[in-house]
This record gives C-alpha cells, structure tokens and sequence, in this order.
C-alpha cells in the first residue's frame, strides 16, 4: 500500500468516526448508554475476531519461542481495555446533554493533550510550540461555549474528561502494539473487556433505576439497532482497523491530523442530520480548537525528522 492510499484511508476513517457520535446519540432516543456500549462493542468483537486469528497465526516467535503474548503484554492490553471503556463510556454519557458538534470538537481535544501527559508524566519533552496551542485550544473551548464556560453543560464537561482518557488510551495502545506487536489483538480485546464492563454497568444502573438507563424490549432494541450496527461495524470494526493497518505506511503525526478530522466531520454531520447550528462564536472557536490540533500534530511530525 502506498502512503497516499493510506493517508486516504485514514481520512475516511476519520470520516466514519465522525458519523459514529450521530449514531452514539440518537441510540440514546431508544436505548441507554452502557446498553448501547455493551452491543456494539461485543458486535465488534465479533466481527474483528477472525482478523485476530489470522495475526495471531501469523506473529514471529518471541525469545522463548512462543508466538503467544507475553505476560507483560497481557496485563497492558487489559490496562488499555479498561482505559478504553472509560474513555468511551464518559463520551457516550455526555451525549446525554451536549451535542454531537461540541462532542466531536471536545472529544478532538485529546490530541493536544498526548504530548502535555507525555510531558508531566513520563518526562518526555514535547515541541516548544505545544504551550501556545494549548492556550489556543482552551480559548477555542471557551468559545465553542459561546464565550463563557457557565454556558457549558454537564454534558460538556463529562465528553471532555473522556478526552483525557482517549489522550491515555491514544498513549498506551502506542506503547503496548509496539513491544507486543499486535495491534488487532489489543482492539478486539478493548472492545470484547469494554463490553464485559459495560454490561455489568448496565445491570448496576438497571438496579439502581437510573432514569437515563430504561429497561430494554424488542421494540426499542429494533429501533436502535441501525445505530448499533454502524457504531459497531463501521465506526468500530472497519475504521478501527483501517488505522491499525494503515499505520504502518502513515507516520503517527500525519495520522494523527487525519483522524483528528472527526470532529469536523461530527459537527458537519450534527448539522446535516440533527439541525445542530452554531452560532459566530462556536464556529470561530472550532476554527481555533482545530487549528490547535493541527499544529500540534506538526509540531509532532518535525520533532521525528
């Protein structure tokens, strides 16, 4: 595969991506969302499974001459899998009350956090030009609030929690496929110990009655059942492994610009499908927050030259 078909690739997954936070809300018109978690990330199990098989077939002999997973790499993959579900469960409840333009720009905002955590917490130096852009991207959530965080709701605030737990997902999943060297082994597994997870939460919130998590019929599983199906298969599955597979010819920054474009391609779809509409301030505050993860992410890209 050449690199141009792969920057390609990723750019539609980036485009998938984006249509899944229309899928991950209007699920939530019929289902809850630790019901809607555990659904599409056992389809997604499923449908990436034989591609695991076929790595696992195909993995080099380790130094013991075992071609199965290290200890080490075990308990980083269940790490990483925990971490996963958080990430995504914060997103998929702050949907509940934000929109799906904010949940896509905020949810972006993982990329500008990677080199910050890298910095603090594992004492790698970042590109100088990190500091202005994190300035940037706070000043671009501000506005995307429309000029004052007392505009942001619950909903907001949860979506960009979740965006630290991507930014330490996004570092862990780099870490473990790097020394295991089975980057679709770690997504059916984040996805398979994600929906374990998310059904053990969906019967503690049944038990608890909460209100955003009603009980579950035929009726409104059929109902959502388009949602899961898309956030599973191909805002799951496909694009999942599209990255894993195109990585490999794209270097981390430029993918990571690509697949950053899920945020534009969010707040393209809320407007399109959900009649979501920003005004002046929101959109020159998307402008900002994207332009901040761009040159982020170049700033990445000359520190590997």
């Amino acid at each position: 595969m050449s690199r141009t078909t792969a920057n390609i690739l990723l750019l539609f997954a980036g485009l998938l991506w984006g249509g899944g936070f229309i899928a991950q809300q209007t699920a939530m018109d019929s289902i809850g969302p630790f019901l809607f978690i555990a659904l599409r990330f056992a389809l997604a199990a499923l449908a990436i499974l034989p591609l695991a098989v076929w790595e696992a077939n195909r993995a080099t002999p380790n130094e013991t001459g075992s071609t199965g997973l290290a200890r080490r790499d075990f308990l980083g993959i269940v790490w990483v899998s925990i971490i996963f579900f958080i990430a995504m469960a914060l997103q998929q409840v702050g949907l509940l009350a934000t929109t799906v333009t904010n949940a896509g720009m905020l949810t972006g905002l993982y990329v500008v956090m990677v080199p910050i955590i890298v910095f603090l917490f594992l004492s790698e130096r970042p590109p100088a030009l990190i500091w202005p852009c994190a300035v940037a991207a706070t000043i671009g959530i501000w506005l995307l609030g429309g000029g004052g965080f007392d505009r942001f709701t619950w909903g907001d605030v949860v979506v960009l929690i979740g965006a630290v737990f991507a930014a330490l997902h996004l570092i862990a999943v780099g870490r473990v496929a790097t020394r295991s060297k089975r980057p679709i082994a770690i997504a059916v597994s984040q996805f398979a110990i994600g929906a374990v997870i998310a059904t053990a939460a969906f019967g503690v919130t049944r038990w608890f009655d909460w209100q955003h998590e009603p009980a579950v019929s035929t009726a409104t599983l059929y109902q959502a059942l388009p949602e899961i199906l898309y956030a599973a298969l191909v805002a799951g599955a496909a694009a999942f492994t599209l990255m894993a597979v195109c990585q490999q010819f794209t270097p981390a920054p430029d993918a990571a610009i690509l697949l950053s474009s899920e945020a534009l391609f969010a707040a393209l779809g809320g407007a399109i499908f959900l009649g979501e509409r920003l005004d002046l301030l929101g959109y020159l505050g998307c402008a900002i927050l994207f332009g901040a993860i761009v040159l982020v992410s170049f700033a990445s890209a000359k520190a590997e030259i």
